[in-house]
């Protein structure tokens, strides 16, 4: 009789973990398609400006956002998914949404890999005129190329402004 208990509240917690990921698009999370990103409800504002924006036709949110070496960019979709589903899950998350620490690095190697060559060495290098190092809340590309992205940022993490 324990066999038996023990092999239904399996079969049940497998079934119930197998429909939570087919629900969720699991299996997409895998691959560098940008609806991926957009499963999330939260995300489609992040999506639709991505559509608008200078690198829509050069570039993805994998492109971006994660490494571009085999092991570190799954490493990272991990432990991105994993703070995402408990972020929205529980929904503690910063509205609007805002990107922070190792994925503004991430983000940053990422503009640097396909734009150093344009980019002023002071910026490249990490340091300031005044030999000391870089703030980043000041001298990442984003601050100034906001919109290169995802296009214009107004409406970003809410509702989208009236152009009438």
């Amino acid at each position: 009789m324990l066999v038996l208990a023990a092999a239904v509240s399996a079969g049940a917690a497998a079934g119930l973990g197998v429909f939570t990921a087919q629900y969720a698009g699991a299996l997409s999370y895998l691959s560098a398609d940008p609806k991926a990103c957009a499963n999330c409800h939260i995300m489609q504002s992040q999506y639709d400006s991505w559509q608008k924006a200078s690198h829509h036709t050069v570039a993805t949110c994998v492109d971006c956002h994660l490494p571009h070496a085999f092991v570190p960019k799954y490493v990272a979709k991990a432990e991105n998914g994993w703070h995402h589903s408990v972020a929205f899950t529980t929904q503690n998350f910063d509205e609007p949404i805002r990107i922070k620490g190792a994925n503004i690095e991430r983000l940053y190697d990422n503009c640097i890999r396909c734009h150093g060559d344009l980019a002023h060495p002071l910026i490249t290098s990490g340091s300031r005129a005044d030999g000391t190092q870089r703030d980043e809340a000041i001298v990442f590309c984003v601050h100034c190329h906001a919109s290169v992205g995802h296009g214009e940022q107004a409406g970003l993490g809410g509702r989208r402004r009236s152009t009438e």
